[in-house]
Protein backbone atom coordinates (compact mmCIF):
# COMPACT_ATOMS: atom_id res chain seq x y z
CA UNK A 1 0.00 0.00 0.00
CA UNK A 2 1.40 3.27 -1.11
CA UNK A 3 2.20 5.75 1.80
CA UNK A 4 0.40 9.30 1.70
CA UNK A 5 2.33 12.11 1.19
CA UNK A 6 1.60 15.64 1.03
CA UNK A 7 3.52 18.77 2.23
CA UNK A 8 1.57 21.78 2.41
CA UNK A 9 3.37 25.87 2.97
CA UNK A 10 0.08 27.69 3.64
CA UNK A 11 0.93 31.34 3.36
CA UNK A 12 -0.74 34.71 2.24
CA UNK A 13 -1.92 38.19 3.95
CA UNK A 14 -2.26 38.66 7.27
CA UNK A 15 -5.76 38.47 7.95
CA UNK A 16 -6.89 36.03 5.04
CA UNK A 17 -7.43 32.92 6.90
CA UNK A 18 -4.21 30.82 7.46
CA UNK A 19 -5.20 29.80 11.14
CA UNK A 20 -8.97 28.44 9.41
CA UNK A 21 -6.55 26.75 6.36
CA UNK A 22 -4.03 24.70 9.28
CA UNK A 23 -7.60 23.80 11.19
CA UNK A 24 -9.28 22.49 8.47
CA UNK A 25 -6.17 20.19 7.33
CA UNK A 26 -5.56 19.26 10.88
CA UNK A 27 -8.76 17.70 10.67
CA UNK A 28 -7.81 15.39 7.89
CA UNK A 29 -4.86 14.64 9.43
CA UNK A 30 -1.82 16.52 9.16
CA UNK A 31 0.56 17.73 11.44
CA UNK A 32 0.41 21.18 11.37
CA UNK A 33 3.58 24.01 12.70
CA UNK A 34 2.24 27.82 12.68
CA UNK A 35 4.33 30.40 11.70
CA UNK A 36 7.81 27.80 11.08
CA UNK A 37 11.20 29.69 11.23
CA UNK A 38 13.09 29.64 7.89
CA UNK A 39 15.80 28.14 9.54
CA UNK A 40 14.14 24.89 10.65
CA UNK A 41 11.93 23.75 7.41
CA UNK A 42 14.84 21.44 6.25
CA UNK A 43 15.04 20.21 9.57
CA UNK A 44 11.22 19.70 9.49
CA UNK A 45 11.48 18.17 6.21
CA UNK A 46 14.30 15.49 7.71
CA UNK A 47 11.98 14.31 10.30
CA UNK A 48 8.93 14.28 8.66
CA UNK A 49 10.80 11.90 5.78
CA UNK A 50 11.97 9.72 8.30
CA UNK A 51 8.56 8.66 9.48
CA UNK A 52 8.55 5.08 8.91
CA UNK A 53 5.68 3.65 8.59
CA UNK A 54 3.72 6.56 8.54
CA UNK A 55 1.75 8.85 6.44
CA UNK A 56 3.70 11.73 5.52
CA UNK A 57 0.93 14.44 5.61
CA UNK A 58 2.54 17.85 7.20
CA UNK A 59 1.42 21.47 6.86
CA UNK A 60 3.59 24.68 7.91
CA UNK A 61 2.03 28.45 7.78
CA UNK A 62 4.49 31.35 7.34
CA UNK A 63 3.47 35.15 7.19
CA UNK A 64 5.51 38.55 6.66
CA UNK A 65 6.62 37.58 10.60
CA UNK A 66 8.86 35.70 9.22
CA UNK A 67 10.74 37.86 6.78
CA UNK A 68 13.80 35.70 6.28
CA UNK A 69 11.76 33.22 4.69
CA UNK A 70 10.71 34.90 1.51
CA UNK A 71 14.15 34.85 0.67
CA UNK A 72 14.91 31.76 1.83
CA UNK A 73 12.44 29.62 0.51
CA UNK A 74 13.67 29.28 -3.13
CA UNK A 75 16.86 27.37 -1.99
CA UNK A 76 15.23 25.65 1.00
CA UNK A 77 12.73 23.85 -1.84
CA UNK A 78 15.65 23.04 -3.86
CA UNK A 79 16.74 21.10 -0.34
CA UNK A 80 13.99 19.60 0.49
CA UNK A 81 13.64 17.95 -2.92
CA UNK A 82 16.94 17.02 -3.26
CA UNK A 83 17.81 15.52 0.19
CA UNK A 84 14.41 13.76 0.89
CA UNK A 85 12.38 14.09 -2.43
CA UNK A 86 9.98 16.35 -0.45
CA UNK A 87 8.04 18.47 -3.17
CA UNK A 88 5.88 20.78 -0.85
CA UNK A 89 2.95 22.54 -2.75
CA UNK A 90 2.23 26.05 -1.79
CA UNK A 91 -0.91 27.21 -0.91
CA UNK A 92 -1.56 31.44 -1.10
CA UNK A 93 -4.49 32.82 0.25
CA UNK A 94 -5.48 36.86 -0.26
CA UNK A 95 -8.36 39.43 -0.12
CA UNK A 96 -9.56 42.68 -0.58
CA UNK A 97 -7.99 45.59 1.45
CA UNK A 98 -11.65 46.42 2.17
CA UNK A 99 -11.99 42.95 3.62
CA UNK A 100 -8.98 42.81 5.27
CA UNK A 101 -10.04 46.46 7.27
CA UNK A 102 -13.07 44.88 7.96
CA UNK A 103 -11.57 41.63 9.29
CA UNK A 104 -9.12 43.90 11.74
CA UNK A 105 -12.07 46.02 13.15
CA UNK A 106 -14.25 43.36 14.18
CA UNK A 107 -11.40 41.86 15.70
CA UNK A 108 -9.46 44.66 16.88
CA UNK A 109 -6.59 42.76 16.55
CA UNK A 110 -2.99 44.84 15.67
CA UNK A 111 -1.42 44.09 12.04
CA UNK A 112 2.22 42.33 12.73
CA UNK A 113 3.53 45.35 10.56
CA UNK A 114 2.26 47.97 12.56
CA UNK A 115 4.73 46.76 15.36
CA UNK A 116 7.46 46.06 12.51
CA UNK A 117 11.03 48.45 12.92
CA UNK A 118 10.68 49.25 9.43
CA UNK A 119 6.80 51.14 9.92
CA UNK A 120 6.79 54.50 9.76
CA UNK A 121 5.75 56.22 13.15
CA UNK A 122 1.78 56.37 12.76
CA UNK A 123 1.44 53.99 9.72
CA UNK A 124 -2.08 53.27 9.00
CA UNK A 125 -3.25 49.76 8.59
CA UNK A 126 -4.31 50.39 5.35
CA UNK A 127 -0.46 51.31 4.52
CA UNK A 128 0.88 48.41 6.44
CA UNK A 129 -1.59 45.83 4.54
CA UNK A 130 -0.47 47.54 0.87
CA UNK A 131 3.00 46.92 2.63
CA UNK A 132 2.27 43.11 3.15
CA UNK A 133 1.14 42.51 -0.27
CA UNK A 134 4.13 43.76 -2.17
CA UNK A 135 6.50 42.06 0.80
CA UNK A 136 4.43 38.70 -0.32
CA UNK A 137 4.21 39.19 -4.12
CA UNK A 138 7.29 36.73 -4.67
CA UNK A 139 5.63 33.97 -2.64
CA UNK A 140 1.98 34.76 -4.64
CA UNK A 141 3.73 33.96 -7.63
CA UNK A 142 5.28 30.84 -6.91
CA UNK A 143 2.10 29.61 -5.54
CA UNK A 144 0.11 26.12 -6.23
CA UNK A 145 -2.70 27.80 -5.75
CA UNK A 146 -4.05 31.00 -5.00
CA UNK A 147 -7.33 31.41 -2.90
CA UNK A 148 -9.21 34.43 -2.84
CA UNK A 149 -11.15 34.41 1.07
CA UNK A 150 -12.70 37.78 0.64
CA UNK A 151 -16.49 36.51 -0.07
CA UNK A 152 -16.28 33.36 1.53
CA UNK A 153 -16.90 32.53 4.92
CA UNK A 154 -14.96 30.26 7.15
CA UNK A 155 -16.80 26.99 6.95
CA UNK A 156 -16.82 27.53 3.54
CA UNK A 157 -12.77 28.41 3.09
CA UNK A 158 -12.75 24.93 5.59
CA UNK A 159 -14.67 22.89 2.72
CA UNK A 160 -12.43 24.20 -0.21
CA UNK A 161 -8.98 24.01 1.56
CA UNK A 162 -10.16 20.15 2.08
CA UNK A 163 -11.67 19.51 -1.27
CA UNK A 164 -7.82 20.72 -2.72
CA UNK A 165 -5.81 18.24 -0.66
CA UNK A 166 -8.05 15.32 -0.91
CA UNK A 167 -7.93 15.84 -4.93
CA UNK A 168 -4.17 15.67 -4.78
CA UNK A 169 -3.68 12.55 -2.68
CA UNK A 170 -7.03 10.62 -4.04
CA UNK A 171 -8.68 11.31 -6.97
CA UNK A 172 -7.13 10.12 -10.11
CA UNK A 173 -8.84 12.62 -11.80
CA UNK A 174 -9.48 16.61 -11.01
CA UNK A 175 -11.94 17.67 -8.28
CA UNK A 176 -13.62 20.39 -10.13
CA UNK A 177 -15.55 23.10 -8.52
CA UNK A 178 -18.76 24.95 -10.16
CA UNK A 179 -19.75 28.74 -8.09
CA UNK A 180 -22.53 30.89 -8.49
CA UNK A 181 -21.83 34.45 -7.84
CA UNK A 182 -23.24 37.77 -8.36
CA UNK A 183 -21.33 40.17 -10.94
CA UNK A 184 -22.63 43.27 -8.86
CA UNK A 185 -20.94 41.73 -5.60
CA UNK A 186 -17.53 41.41 -7.81
CA UNK A 187 -15.71 38.78 -9.79
CA UNK A 188 -14.21 35.55 -7.79
CA UNK A 189 -10.67 35.85 -8.16
CA UNK A 190 -9.75 32.26 -7.62
CA UNK A 191 -11.19 31.37 -10.77
CA UNK A 192 -9.73 29.54 -13.84
CA UNK A 193 -12.91 30.54 -15.79
CA UNK A 194 -15.79 33.16 -15.87
CA UNK A 195 -19.11 32.99 -17.60
CA UNK A 196 -21.46 35.78 -18.02
CA UNK A 197 -25.45 34.33 -17.83
CA UNK A 198 -26.69 38.25 -17.58
CA UNK A 199 -28.01 38.08 -21.12
CA UNK A 200 -30.41 34.82 -20.36
CA UNK A 201 -34.06 34.97 -19.41
CA UNK A 202 -34.12 36.32 -15.55
CA UNK A 203 -37.30 34.84 -13.28
CA UNK A 204 -36.47 37.91 -11.01
CA UNK A 205 -39.04 39.67 -13.15
CA UNK A 206 -41.26 37.28 -12.63
CA UNK A 207 -43.15 38.46 -9.14
CA UNK A 208 -44.00 34.64 -8.06
CA UNK A 209 -40.29 33.91 -8.68
CA UNK A 210 -38.58 36.74 -7.79
CA UNK A 211 -38.08 36.05 -3.47
CA UNK A 212 -36.98 32.10 -4.94
CA UNK A 213 -33.34 30.84 -6.26
CA UNK A 214 -32.26 28.87 -8.78
CA UNK A 215 -32.54 25.69 -6.30
CA UNK A 216 -36.48 26.17 -6.28
CA UNK A 217 -38.55 24.07 -8.53
CA UNK A 218 -40.62 26.76 -9.98
CA UNK A 219 -37.52 28.73 -10.94
CA UNK A 220 -36.17 25.39 -12.37
CA UNK A 221 -39.36 24.76 -14.24
CA UNK A 222 -39.59 28.43 -15.78
CA UNK A 223 -35.69 28.22 -17.10
CA UNK A 224 -35.65 24.60 -18.46
CA UNK A 225 -38.53 25.58 -20.70
CA UNK A 226 -36.22 28.58 -22.27
CA UNK A 227 -34.93 27.39 -25.58
CA UNK A 228 -31.81 30.87 -24.62
CA UNK A 229 -31.33 28.16 -21.60
CA UNK A 230 -30.79 25.12 -23.10
CA UNK A 231 -28.64 27.37 -26.22
CA UNK A 232 -26.45 28.20 -22.77
CA UNK A 233 -26.15 24.75 -21.34
CA UNK A 234 -25.18 23.22 -24.25
CA UNK A 235 -22.39 25.79 -25.19
CA UNK A 236 -21.01 25.07 -21.46
CA UNK A 237 -21.11 21.39 -21.48
CA UNK A 238 -19.75 21.61 -24.61
CA UNK A 239 -16.39 23.34 -23.73
CA UNK A 240 -16.09 21.51 -20.59
CA UNK A 241 -15.45 18.32 -22.52
CA UNK A 242 -13.06 19.95 -24.88
CA UNK A 243 -10.94 21.73 -21.86
CA UNK A 244 -11.12 20.05 -18.75
CA UNK A 245 -9.30 16.88 -20.17
CA UNK A 246 -6.07 18.98 -20.89
CA UNK A 247 -6.36 20.12 -17.24
CA UNK A 248 -6.22 16.42 -15.99
CA UNK A 249 -3.20 15.79 -18.30
CA UNK A 250 -1.32 18.70 -16.91
CA UNK A 251 -2.04 17.09 -13.72
CA UNK A 252 -4.07 19.86 -12.63
CA UNK A 253 -6.26 18.40 -9.64
CA UNK A 254 -8.58 21.50 -8.72
CA UNK A 255 -10.20 23.50 -11.61
CA UNK A 256 -12.80 26.63 -10.67
CA UNK A 257 -15.68 27.65 -12.83
CA UNK A 258 -17.51 29.80 -11.79
CA UNK A 259 -21.09 30.95 -13.15
CA UNK A 260 -22.58 34.51 -13.22
CA UNK A 261 -25.60 36.64 -12.94
CA UNK A 262 -27.05 39.54 -11.69
CA UNK A 263 -27.86 38.91 -8.39
CA UNK A 264 -26.36 34.85 -7.97
CA UNK A 265 -29.75 33.87 -7.07
CA UNK A 266 -31.34 32.60 -10.23
CA UNK A 267 -29.85 32.14 -13.35
CA UNK A 268 -26.15 30.82 -12.00
CA UNK A 269 -27.48 28.77 -9.62
CA UNK A 270 -29.92 26.73 -11.54
CA UNK A 271 -27.13 26.79 -14.02
CA UNK A 272 -24.59 25.22 -11.10
CA UNK A 273 -27.19 22.70 -10.24
CA UNK A 274 -27.80 21.26 -13.97
CA UNK A 275 -24.36 21.21 -14.99
CA UNK A 276 -22.98 19.17 -11.32
CA UNK A 277 -25.24 16.71 -11.44
CA UNK A 278 -24.75 16.03 -14.84
CA UNK A 279 -21.08 15.92 -14.70
CA UNK A 280 -21.35 14.04 -11.13
CA UNK A 281 -23.69 11.27 -13.11
CA UNK A 282 -20.45 11.00 -15.80
CA UNK A 283 -18.04 10.29 -12.79
CA UNK A 284 -16.51 14.11 -12.71
CA UNK A 285 -16.17 14.68 -8.37
CA UNK A 286 -17.88 18.25 -8.14
CA UNK A 287 -17.94 20.61 -5.64
CA UNK A 288 -20.57 23.51 -5.64
CA UNK A 289 -20.35 26.77 -3.98
CA UNK A 290 -23.49 29.68 -4.30
CA UNK A 291 -21.72 32.32 -3.07
CA UNK A 292 -24.44 34.61 -2.42
CA UNK A 293 -27.03 32.05 -1.08
CA UNK A 294 -23.74 31.01 1.31
CA UNK A 295 -23.74 27.32 0.41
CA UNK A 296 -21.12 24.80 -0.32
CA UNK A 297 -21.35 21.20 -0.72
CA UNK A 298 -19.45 18.27 -1.63
CA UNK A 299 -21.51 15.84 -4.32
CA UNK A 300 -20.69 12.41 -3.97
Amino acid sequence: MTMERDFIIVSGLSGSGKSTVLQALEDQGYYCADNLPATLLLAFGAQLAHREGHALLAAVSIDVRNRDFFAALPQALKDLRDAYGLHPRILFLEASESTLLQRYSETRRRHPLTDDSAATPGESLLKALQRERELVQPLADMADKRLDTSQINTHQLRLRVQAWSLASRHYGELVLLLQSFAFKRGLPLDSDFVFDLRALPNPHYEPELRVLTGRDPAVQAFLASRPELQGAMGSLKEFLRIWLPPFAREHRNYVTVSLGCTGGQHRSVYMVEVLARELLGKGQRVLIQHRELNITETLT
